[in-house]
């Protein structure tokens, strides 16, 4: 239960006005919500973290085209799923996935559950991705809550505190379950989403078009630019790394990362370590990259490598394997 000094709008009239406006000015046409799945839900909402929908929908239809099952994403073999990934970031995503896929096929008969529980025993699956869903793929109830309907109720809802803290969080999945209508779920998660990816945006919110502008304690407090609460801003600091370059017999020797950490899971040039970077060798070039928590400054060399520490690929096997996209465009612009 949540109380209706914040719950001001009553549930079944904020429900009755998102589906209104979500008929009339709601996306509609996203290739995710054509013919859904719990499997198509779930590639979706994956790649969708932390990525915009222009960049995803070519991955989506792609990953589709090459995994239409979750039986056959979950017989791939890694370096081809995480190939299909190569470009996206945040490359746990796509392991995560993978995972999923296995354990649906192995402890769930191939069969997605149908309920909120079962879905987030998924690997990989939190919260979010089970509302959804359950939305998207069953149109039952399924509360949730992303960076979207996070800025969304914070404005609407005159919420303080950062949006991602423990107690801003609580209220905000409360108001999703007190909201959360027992019929046409899949029309008002979407307009949920809608309204906050399309009209309450983080800069210039198109106020003027939105059906709860009157109920709004951002607005009529006029705060909408102070909330959500911003994080405070942080330094970003800058990581040197050196990365070897060893080619020979128009091969190129890379080594695969660990799962965790920056690029699991993917090949990748392999790293000088302390002592080498010490010593003089000719360069190849250089490269910058901008990670969520630090710049990556990158200066690539010539030096030799243990064969029995990575793989040679030429050319051709280079479009088969993951690659992170700044060391793929490294190698494009040098390999011959």
């Amino acid at each position: 239960m949540i109380s209706t000094d914040i719950a001001h709008i009553p549930a079944p009239e904020f429900a009755q006005r998102l589906l209104e406006w979500a008929a009339e000015q709601g996306r509609h046409d996203l290739p995710w919500q054509i013919d859904a799945t719990p499997y198509s839900v779930l590639v979706s909402e994956i790649m969708l973290q932390q990525t915009q929908v222009a960049t995803v929908i070519p991955y989506y239809q792609r990953w589709l085209k090459s995994f239409p099952t979750v039986e056959i994403l979950a017989n791939a073999h890694e370096d081809q799923v995480m190939a299909h990934w190569q470009g996206l970031g945040y490359y746990s995503r796509a392991r995560n996935l993978h995972k999923a896929a296995k354990y649906v096929l192995d402890s769930c008969n191939g069969q997605f559950p149908n309920d909120l529980k079962g879905l987030e025993a998924i690997p990989g699956v939190g919260r979010y991705t089970a509302g959804a869903v359950m939305s998207f793929a069953y149109d039952n109830f399924g509360p949730i809550v992303d960076g979207n309907v996070r800025r969304l109720f914070c404005r609407l809802f005159g919420i303080d505190g950062l949006p991602t803290s423990t107690a801003v969080t609580k209220t905000l999945w409360a108001l999703a379950e007190h909201y959360t209508p027992q019929t046409r779920n899949r029309n008002f998660a979407q307009g949920l989403l809608d309204m906050g990816a399309t009209l309450c945006t983080p800069k210039s919110p198109k106020c003027e078009r939105c059906c709860f502008a009157d109920d709004c304690i951002a607005k009529t407090q006029d705060r909408v630019t102070e909330l959500p609460t911003p994080k405070p801003k942080k330094v970003i600091p800058t990581k040197n790394v050196e990365f070897i370059w060893h080619v020979k017999h128009h091969k190129i020797f890379l080594q695969k990362r660990p799962d965790s950490g920056i690029w699991g899971g993917l090949w990748c040039l392999p790293e000088s370590d302390e002592n080498q970077v010490e010593e003089k060798a000719k360069s190849v070039g250089k490269f910058k990259h901008t990670f969520s928590h630090y710049k990556l400054d990158a200066t690539v060399v010539h030096r030799p490598v243990s064969d029995e520490t990575g793989q040679w690929f030429s050319q051709q096997e280079l479009r088969d394997i993951g690659l992170p996209k700044p060391i793929q465009s490294f190698i494009d612009k040098h390999f011959e």
